[in-house]
């Protein structure tokens, strides 16, 4: 009798552990869900020019797509002045943050009736800007680098064709798509070899590690937390942005077709 009882006050703690553990993993499960990232590319000012890629589109797209977080081609110090500016007067006149319509007439207003926050991830700097300017106006102008200059053009020239081709390149869908990604990656890839190092901060490769070192920091501090992310950047970037992101096992990385369906 007293094996029996014995036996049975074993199986009765075992059960009670076996619970105990199910719950902290159930628990700890519910509490990392990974978060959902779209990266869309953007067409900057031609957003209040072209019909199907308009302020009013890309407003709906962004209300459809319904984001927590919204990762901007904003930097860091420029964007506390922006945000007062709109708090205070409903306009930005901070230089920076002005060039971009899709945060002056769409990201920014729409805070007055979506509940998102919006995190500045870009690296750019003007100085960095200023510098990469002048030393690509110096390579131009060098008669021993013709031949890299030709072969940068030449394959500006054939990128740019490949795109007119299409037809495409104001349509979302798109510019959102692998293809673009690869058009534009025949001047890229170029531009990349031949410059990146000389240009220093400036270079293709080195500006999207600085914009995507933040990009990551907001990825990690919201880690694991089920949110809907958005990184709204200049078309080119994003083909650079996703094969990084490709290579994370946290987040779930959405197509611009899967969450705006065209016709849907």
């Amino acid at each position: 009798m007293k094996k029996l009882i014995f036996s049975f006050l074993c199986l009765f703690i075992l059960s009670c552990n076996n619970s105990s553990q199910n719950e902290v993993g159930e628990e700890q499960v519910e509490n990392e869900i990974k978060n959902e990232v779209l990266v869309l590319g953007l067409i900057h000012g031609r957003h209040r020019t072209a019909e199907e890629f308009s302020i009013e589109i890309l407003t709906d797209i962004i209300k459809k797509i319904n984001p927590d977080l919204i990762l901007t081609e904003i930097p860091p110090d420029r964007f506390p002045t922006a945000a007062e500016e709109y708090k205070n007067n409903d306009t930005i006149t901070e230089p920076r943050v002005v060039r971009f319509p899709e945060y002056v007439d769409v990201v920014f207003p729409l805070t007055k009736e979506m509940d998102f926050e919006i995190i500045p991830t870009a690296g750019w700097t003007k100085e960095m800007a200023d510098a990469r300017s002048a030393k690509l106006k110096s390579i131009s102008e060098d008669p021993e680098r013709t031949s890299d200059w030709q072969e940068y053009t030449k394959a500006g020239a054939k990128s740019d064709s490949l795109i007119n081709a299409r037809g495409l390149e104001n349509d979302p869908w798109w510019i959102n798509s692998d293809e673009y990604d690869e058009f534009v990656e025949v001047r890229l890839s170029v531009y990349n070899r031949l410059f990146n190092e000389e240009l220093g901060l400036g270079g293709w490769d080195n500006i999207n590690e600085a914009h995507y070192g933040h990009i990551e920091n907001a990825l990690e501090k919201h880690k694991n937390q089920g949110k809907r992310i958005l990184i709204t950047y200049g078309a080119g970037h994003k083909g650079w942005f996703l094969r990084e992101l490709k290579k994370r096992d946290d987040i779930n990385l959405l197509s611009f077709e899967e969450v705006y369906p065209k016709g849907g």
